[in-house]
Protein backbone atom coordinates (compact mmCIF):
# COMPACT_ATOMS: atom_id res chain seq x y z
CA UNK A 1 0.00 0.00 0.00
CA UNK A 2 2.84 2.45 0.67
CA UNK A 3 4.42 1.78 -2.48
CA UNK A 4 1.26 2.19 -4.16
CA UNK A 5 0.71 5.53 -2.11
CA UNK A 6 4.08 7.00 -3.31
CA UNK A 7 3.57 6.57 -6.94
CA UNK A 8 0.57 8.21 -7.10
CA UNK A 9 1.77 10.67 -4.99
CA UNK A 10 4.19 11.25 -7.79
CA UNK A 11 2.05 10.89 -10.94
CA UNK A 12 -0.69 13.19 -9.74
CA UNK A 13 0.87 15.77 -7.42
CA UNK A 14 4.79 15.48 -7.58
CA UNK A 15 4.49 17.00 -10.87
CA UNK A 16 3.41 20.35 -9.97
CA UNK A 17 5.99 20.49 -7.12
CA UNK A 18 8.84 19.53 -8.71
CA UNK A 19 7.98 22.11 -11.88
CA UNK A 20 8.51 24.84 -9.00
CA UNK A 21 12.03 22.89 -7.99
CA UNK A 22 12.39 22.78 -11.41
CA UNK A 23 11.66 26.18 -12.09
CA UNK A 24 14.54 27.09 -9.57
CA UNK A 25 17.19 24.94 -10.04
CA UNK A 26 17.26 25.07 -14.14
CA UNK A 27 20.05 27.95 -14.51
CA UNK A 28 22.25 26.19 -12.12
CA UNK A 29 21.57 23.02 -13.63
CA UNK A 30 22.08 24.73 -16.83
CA UNK A 31 25.60 26.44 -15.77
CA UNK A 32 27.23 23.07 -14.98
CA UNK A 33 25.89 21.32 -17.92
CA UNK A 34 27.85 24.62 -19.74
CA UNK A 35 30.82 24.20 -17.60
CA UNK A 36 33.98 26.13 -18.95
CA UNK A 37 36.75 24.20 -20.94
CA UNK A 38 39.12 26.64 -19.03
CA UNK A 39 37.43 25.27 -15.34
CA UNK A 40 37.70 21.30 -16.31
CA UNK A 41 40.26 18.88 -15.05
CA UNK A 42 41.48 16.20 -17.79
CA UNK A 43 43.77 13.38 -17.70
CA UNK A 44 46.36 12.32 -20.08
CA UNK A 45 47.19 8.58 -20.80
CA UNK A 46 50.52 7.95 -21.86
CA UNK A 47 49.97 4.27 -23.84
CA UNK A 48 53.40 3.58 -23.68
CA UNK A 49 54.03 3.61 -19.84
CA UNK A 50 50.79 0.89 -19.75
CA UNK A 51 51.92 -2.60 -19.35
CA UNK A 52 48.28 -3.86 -18.82
CA UNK A 53 48.61 -5.04 -15.44
CA UNK A 54 44.81 -3.93 -14.32
CA UNK A 55 45.77 -2.81 -10.82
CA UNK A 56 43.25 0.52 -12.38
CA UNK A 57 40.97 -2.12 -13.33
CA UNK A 58 40.59 -3.19 -9.99
CA UNK A 59 41.00 -0.28 -7.90
CA UNK A 60 38.10 1.09 -9.93
CA UNK A 61 35.95 -1.83 -8.73
CA UNK A 62 36.93 -1.79 -5.00
CA UNK A 63 36.10 1.94 -5.02
CA UNK A 64 33.37 1.81 -6.94
CA UNK A 65 31.77 -1.28 -5.43
CA UNK A 66 29.35 0.33 -3.41
CA UNK A 67 27.57 1.80 -5.98
CA UNK A 68 27.01 -1.33 -8.33
CA UNK A 69 23.57 -2.30 -9.10
CA UNK A 70 21.82 -4.92 -6.95
CA UNK A 71 19.25 -6.09 -8.92
CA UNK A 72 15.61 -6.97 -7.71
CA UNK A 73 14.06 -11.01 -9.39
CA UNK A 74 11.99 -11.48 -11.45
CA UNK A 75 12.61 -8.48 -14.02
CA UNK A 76 9.22 -7.00 -14.36
CA UNK A 77 7.94 -7.68 -18.28
CA UNK A 78 8.17 -5.11 -20.39
CA UNK A 79 4.99 -3.78 -22.84
CA UNK A 80 5.67 -3.20 -25.49
CA UNK A 81 8.78 -5.68 -24.95
CA UNK A 82 11.31 -3.08 -26.72
CA UNK A 83 13.44 -2.90 -24.48
CA UNK A 84 15.74 -5.62 -23.96
CA UNK A 85 16.85 -6.96 -20.30
CA UNK A 86 20.52 -6.26 -19.91
CA UNK A 87 21.96 -8.62 -16.68
CA UNK A 88 25.12 -8.43 -15.78
CA UNK A 89 24.18 -9.84 -12.26
CA UNK A 90 25.74 -13.06 -12.49
CA UNK A 91 28.85 -11.61 -14.85
CA UNK A 92 30.50 -9.42 -12.27
CA UNK A 93 33.78 -10.55 -12.82
CA UNK A 94 33.82 -9.93 -16.45
CA UNK A 95 37.33 -7.12 -16.79
CA UNK A 96 37.66 -7.31 -20.52
CA UNK A 97 34.80 -5.23 -21.43
CA UNK A 98 32.54 -2.13 -20.19
CA UNK A 99 29.73 -3.53 -18.23
CA UNK A 100 27.09 -1.93 -14.72
CA UNK A 101 29.94 -3.36 -12.85
CA UNK A 102 33.11 -2.94 -14.88
CA UNK A 103 33.71 0.96 -15.34
CA UNK A 104 37.27 0.70 -16.98
CA UNK A 105 39.03 -1.94 -18.71
CA UNK A 106 42.23 -2.52 -20.52
CA UNK A 107 41.85 -3.26 -24.60
CA UNK A 108 45.20 -4.73 -26.39
CA UNK A 109 46.67 -3.59 -29.66
CA UNK A 110 49.89 -5.19 -31.81
CA UNK A 111 51.11 -2.95 -33.89
CA UNK A 112 54.48 -2.28 -35.64
CA UNK A 113 56.74 0.31 -34.17
CA UNK A 114 60.08 0.58 -35.92
CA UNK A 115 59.38 -3.15 -37.50
CA UNK A 116 59.10 -4.57 -34.33
CA UNK A 117 55.42 -6.06 -33.49
CA UNK A 118 55.10 -4.26 -30.10
CA UNK A 119 52.08 -4.87 -27.96
CA UNK A 120 50.43 -1.50 -26.59
CA UNK A 121 48.00 -1.15 -23.70
CA UNK A 122 45.55 1.21 -23.71
CA UNK A 123 42.84 1.59 -20.75
CA UNK A 124 39.50 2.51 -21.76
CA UNK A 125 36.75 4.55 -19.84
CA UNK A 126 34.12 6.91 -19.98
CA UNK A 127 35.91 9.95 -22.38
CA UNK A 128 34.22 12.86 -20.56
CA UNK A 129 33.57 15.35 -22.98
CA UNK A 130 33.81 18.45 -22.86
CA UNK A 131 30.00 19.23 -24.21
CA UNK A 132 28.83 15.97 -23.47
CA UNK A 133 25.52 14.71 -25.87
CA UNK A 134 25.04 12.36 -22.73
CA UNK A 135 24.44 15.20 -20.12
CA UNK A 136 22.45 17.43 -23.03
CA UNK A 137 20.22 14.98 -24.63
CA UNK A 138 19.32 13.00 -21.42
CA UNK A 139 15.55 13.46 -21.33
CA UNK A 140 15.06 12.66 -17.71
CA UNK A 141 18.25 14.80 -16.29
CA UNK A 142 19.68 11.87 -14.71
CA UNK A 143 23.29 12.71 -16.05
CA UNK A 144 24.96 15.87 -15.62
CA UNK A 145 28.57 17.65 -15.53
CA UNK A 146 30.00 19.14 -13.04
CA UNK A 147 31.70 22.08 -13.36
CA UNK A 148 35.46 20.31 -13.21
CA UNK A 149 33.90 19.07 -16.34
CA UNK A 150 33.24 15.19 -14.80
CA UNK A 151 29.90 13.78 -16.21
CA UNK A 152 27.74 11.43 -14.34
CA UNK A 153 24.76 9.41 -14.09
CA UNK A 154 22.66 9.67 -10.85
CA UNK A 155 21.71 5.71 -10.38
CA UNK A 156 19.01 7.27 -8.18
CA UNK A 157 17.20 9.46 -11.20
CA UNK A 158 17.96 7.16 -14.01
CA UNK A 159 15.22 5.34 -15.40
CA UNK A 160 17.55 3.09 -17.94
CA UNK A 161 16.37 4.18 -21.42
CA UNK A 162 19.80 4.33 -22.83
CA UNK A 163 19.76 7.42 -24.75
CA UNK A 164 23.06 7.94 -23.55
CA UNK A 165 24.97 5.27 -24.82
CA UNK A 166 22.93 6.23 -28.04
CA UNK A 167 24.12 9.21 -28.04
CA UNK A 168 27.63 8.88 -27.02
CA UNK A 169 30.01 8.31 -29.98
CA UNK A 170 31.80 5.51 -28.30
CA UNK A 171 28.40 3.97 -26.67
CA UNK A 172 30.37 3.92 -23.25
CA UNK A 173 27.38 3.78 -20.43
CA UNK A 174 26.04 0.36 -19.97
CA UNK A 175 22.26 -0.95 -18.55
CA UNK A 176 21.76 -3.29 -15.65
CA UNK A 177 18.02 -4.49 -15.70
CA UNK A 178 16.09 -4.53 -12.28
CA UNK A 179 17.26 -1.68 -10.69
CA UNK A 180 16.38 1.97 -10.16
CA UNK A 181 13.21 4.48 -10.11
CA UNK A 182 11.41 2.92 -13.04
CA UNK A 183 10.80 -0.22 -10.08
CA UNK A 184 8.35 2.27 -8.39
CA UNK A 185 7.37 4.36 -10.84
CA UNK A 186 6.77 2.55 -14.31
CA UNK A 187 7.97 -1.03 -13.79
CA UNK A 188 6.63 -2.35 -17.49
CA UNK A 189 6.52 1.03 -19.10
CA UNK A 190 10.13 2.87 -18.31
CA UNK A 191 13.81 1.80 -19.36
CA UNK A 192 14.47 -1.39 -17.69
CA UNK A 193 17.19 -0.49 -15.53
CA UNK A 194 20.07 2.29 -14.80
CA UNK A 195 23.03 3.09 -17.03
CA UNK A 196 26.14 3.04 -15.51
CA UNK A 197 29.53 4.34 -16.55
CA UNK A 198 32.57 6.01 -15.03
CA UNK A 199 32.20 9.00 -13.19
CA UNK A 200 36.09 9.81 -12.55
CA UNK A 201 35.95 9.03 -8.87
CA UNK A 202 34.36 12.96 -8.65
CA UNK A 203 33.84 12.26 -5.09
CA UNK A 204 37.42 11.76 -4.44
CA UNK A 205 38.28 14.80 -6.82
CA UNK A 206 36.14 16.72 -4.36
CA UNK A 207 37.86 15.70 -1.44
CA UNK A 208 40.92 16.56 -2.88
CA UNK A 209 42.45 13.02 -3.59
CA UNK A 210 43.22 11.37 -6.74
CA UNK A 211 40.96 9.22 -9.04
CA UNK A 212 41.27 5.18 -8.14
CA UNK A 213 42.85 4.44 -11.00
CA UNK A 214 45.69 6.67 -10.88
CA UNK A 215 46.42 6.73 -7.19
CA UNK A 216 46.87 2.53 -7.68
CA UNK A 217 48.84 2.94 -11.49
CA UNK A 218 52.45 1.72 -10.80
CA UNK A 219 53.75 3.22 -13.88
CA UNK A 220 52.45 6.60 -13.91
CA UNK A 221 50.09 6.15 -17.08
CA UNK A 222 48.27 9.14 -16.37
CA UNK A 223 48.45 12.24 -15.14
CA UNK A 224 45.49 15.03 -14.25
CA UNK A 225 45.08 18.67 -14.14
CA UNK A 226 43.50 21.63 -15.69
CA UNK A 227 42.60 20.70 -19.48
CA UNK A 228 44.50 23.13 -20.75
CA UNK A 229 47.94 22.25 -19.09
CA UNK A 230 46.78 18.41 -19.94
CA UNK A 231 46.63 19.61 -23.60
CA UNK A 232 50.58 21.72 -23.58
CA UNK A 233 51.35 18.36 -22.27
CA UNK A 234 50.29 15.80 -24.55
CA UNK A 235 51.65 18.52 -27.47
CA UNK A 236 54.65 18.23 -26.02
CA UNK A 237 54.76 14.50 -25.45
CA UNK A 238 53.82 13.51 -28.61
CA UNK A 239 56.63 16.30 -30.11
CA UNK A 240 59.29 14.21 -27.92
CA UNK A 241 57.96 11.30 -29.04
CA UNK A 242 56.83 11.63 -32.68
CA UNK A 243 53.68 10.58 -31.66
CA UNK A 244 50.16 11.14 -31.82
CA UNK A 245 47.07 12.47 -30.11
CA UNK A 246 43.37 11.70 -29.76
CA UNK A 247 41.20 13.22 -27.26
CA UNK A 248 41.67 17.03 -28.09
CA UNK A 249 39.10 17.26 -31.08
CA UNK A 250 37.14 14.06 -31.03
CA UNK A 251 33.59 15.04 -30.50
CA UNK A 252 34.65 18.81 -29.63
CA UNK A 253 37.12 18.06 -27.25
CA UNK A 254 37.49 15.52 -24.58
CA UNK A 255 38.47 15.17 -20.92
CA UNK A 256 40.36 12.03 -21.68
CA UNK A 257 43.48 12.29 -23.78
CA UNK A 258 45.49 9.71 -25.19
CA UNK A 259 49.04 10.05 -26.80
CA UNK A 260 50.38 7.47 -28.44
CA UNK A 261 53.78 6.39 -30.58
CA UNK A 262 51.73 4.84 -33.55
CA UNK A 263 48.72 6.42 -35.49
CA UNK A 264 45.46 6.07 -33.79
CA UNK A 265 43.94 4.40 -37.19
CA UNK A 266 46.22 2.06 -36.89
CA UNK A 267 45.83 0.82 -33.02
CA UNK A 268 41.82 0.90 -33.92
CA UNK A 269 42.08 -1.50 -36.45
CA UNK A 270 44.49 -3.55 -34.30
CA UNK A 271 41.86 -3.66 -31.02
CA UNK A 272 39.20 -6.07 -30.78
CA UNK A 273 35.85 -3.31 -30.86
CA UNK A 274 31.96 -3.94 -30.49
CA UNK A 275 29.42 -3.97 -27.47
CA UNK A 276 31.35 -2.63 -24.34
CA UNK A 277 34.52 -2.43 -26.49
CA UNK A 278 35.05 1.51 -27.88
CA UNK A 279 36.43 2.19 -31.00
CA UNK A 280 39.48 4.49 -31.53
CA UNK A 281 37.93 6.52 -34.65
CA UNK A 282 37.94 10.29 -35.59
CA UNK A 283 34.52 11.68 -33.80
CA UNK A 284 33.21 14.40 -35.65
CA UNK A 285 31.39 17.28 -33.15
CA UNK A 286 28.00 15.80 -32.21
CA UNK A 287 26.65 18.30 -30.38
CA UNK A 288 27.59 21.18 -33.28
CA UNK A 289 24.45 19.50 -35.40
CA UNK A 290 21.61 21.48 -35.48
CA UNK A 291 19.25 18.80 -34.42
CA UNK A 292 21.16 17.89 -31.49
CA UNK A 293 21.53 21.61 -30.58
CA UNK A 294 17.99 21.97 -31.16
CA UNK A 295 16.83 19.00 -29.21
CA UNK A 296 19.30 20.10 -26.62
CA UNK A 297 17.48 23.07 -25.72
CA UNK A 298 14.09 21.50 -26.21
CA UNK A 299 14.96 18.90 -23.44
CA UNK A 300 16.72 21.10 -21.29
CA UNK A 301 13.60 22.65 -19.07
CA UNK A 302 11.81 18.80 -19.32
CA UNK A 303 14.92 17.29 -18.17
CA UNK A 304 15.05 20.11 -15.09
CA UNK A 305 11.04 18.91 -14.43
CA UNK A 306 12.07 15.42 -14.78
CA UNK A 307 15.34 15.09 -12.46
CA UNK A 308 13.49 17.61 -9.42
CA UNK A 309 10.10 15.20 -9.80
CA UNK A 310 12.49 12.23 -9.56
CA UNK A 311 14.20 13.71 -6.48
CA UNK A 312 10.68 14.60 -5.00
CA UNK A 313 9.36 11.18 -5.42
CA UNK A 314 12.77 9.87 -3.82
CA UNK A 315 12.11 12.33 -0.76
CA UNK A 316 8.27 10.83 -0.81
CA UNK A 317 9.34 7.59 -0.48
CA UNK A 318 12.46 8.06 2.17
CA UNK A 319 9.89 9.94 4.12
CA UNK A 320 7.07 7.01 3.38
CA UNK A 321 9.59 4.02 4.33
CA UNK A 322 11.48 5.94 7.85
CA UNK A 323 7.72 7.02 8.89
CA UNK A 324 6.85 2.84 8.54
CA UNK A 325 9.88 1.99 10.25
CA UNK A 326 8.95 4.45 13.28
CA UNK A 327 5.72 2.86 13.31
CA UNK A 328 6.87 -0.81 13.79
CA UNK A 329 9.73 0.47 16.41
CA UNK A 330 6.65 2.33 18.68
CA UNK A 331 5.17 -1.70 17.99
Amino acid sequence: MGQEISRRTFLRGGMAAAAGLAASSIPGAAAAARAEEKNQLATLFDIRKCIGCEACVEACSETNADQYPNPQKPFPKMYPNRVPVEDWSEKQDVTDRLTPYNWLFIQHATVNINGEETELTIPRRCMHCVNPPCVKLCPWGAARQLENGISRIDSDLCLGGSKCRKVCPWHIPQRQTGTGLYLDVLPSLAGNGVMYKCDRCYNRIAEGELPACIEACPEDVQTIGPRDEIIKKAHALAKEINGYIYGEKENGGTNTIYVSPVPFEELNKAIEKGKGKPHLKPVKDTMAQANNLATAMILAPVAGIAAAAGKFYKLTKSSQQGAGQNERERI
